[in-house]
């Protein structure tokens, strides 16, 4: 069996991925740079939380049913004709999320992680390395713990996330005119 690669698609998310990474990390570096620590751990947290919300949907939008937004669009439920095209778009759906802005925000959360550690190491006057070593792996722990449960809680809730993402770009193309 052949696969077809539609190249114009790779071409397109690696400019999506270049400009998400340099908008991520000009805001994070914008903000920690006049930032005190707990807005830098904020920021990390918002990175981490971010990664995770993104898997999230994008195994939703795996997992999920057809059918049910079939049926749910014929009933003309706000948001289900949207989820019919995240449903049907689900290869894109999932390289957006996972591809471009779950390994973007896992990136940027690492460097966030040095920078704070670098800060910290040299307020406190203590070994960089170590200090870097740790915040790393703890953010680590909590971007690889959070996916776990967050796997799971896509698989048994799959269809009510999907039509929520549907309901919310139906409300932006209401937004938009």
């Amino acid at each position: 069996m052949k696969i077809k690669t539609n190249y114009r698609w790779v071409i397109k998310i690696v400019l999506i991925s270049v400009v998400a990474s340099i908008l991520f990390t000009l805001l994070s570096t914008e903000v920690l740079g006049r930032a005190g620590y707990v807005i830098a751990f904020a920021v990390l947290a918002i990175f981490i939380a971010l990664g995770i919300f993104v898997d999230i949907i994008a195994i939703a939008v795996t997992v999920a049913p057809e059918a049910s937004f079939n049926s749910m669009a014929a009933h003309k439920v706000r948001g289900a004709s949207e989820s019919l095209r995240l449903k049907k778009n689900a290869d894109r759906v999932t390289s957006f999320c996972n591809d471009v802005i779950g390994d973007v925000t896992g990136i940027i959360s690492g460097a966030t992680a040095a920078l704070i550690a670098a800060r910290l190491s040299e307020n406190l006057n203590i070994e960089g390395l170590l200090l870097s070593l740790l915040l790393t792996g703890i953010v680590t722990g909590f971007s690889v713990g959070g996916k776990a449960i967050a796997k799971s809680f896509a698989f048994n809730h799959s269809t009510v996330i999907v039509l929520r993402v549907g309901k919310l770009i139906n409300l932006f193309k209401k937004m938009k005119g």
